[in-house]
């Protein structure tokens, strides 16, 4: 493996772990503040109609009612 190849693997590595720690903090704030508010991650992200049911089915995004 050249010395370029070695590089570029540090590097895909070092950005993969960055991108996993910051989903981590992501949902563990998305957690908290579903805490704080009684709002679900769903809701805080704005995807709230797709998860309480009626919208869903009025918009057809769930092949299914509740």
């Amino acid at each position: 493996m050249t010395n370029t190849q070695q590089n570029h693997l540090e590097q895909l590595k070092r950005a993969e772990l960055f991108n996993g720690r910051a989903a981590m903090l992501g949902l563990v704030i998305g957690v908290v503040v579903e805490g704080l508010t009684g709002f679900g991650i769903a809701h805080q992200i704005g995807l709230g109609a797709l998860v309480d049911g009626y919208a869903a089915c009025r918009t057809q995004f769930l092949p299914f009612c509740f």
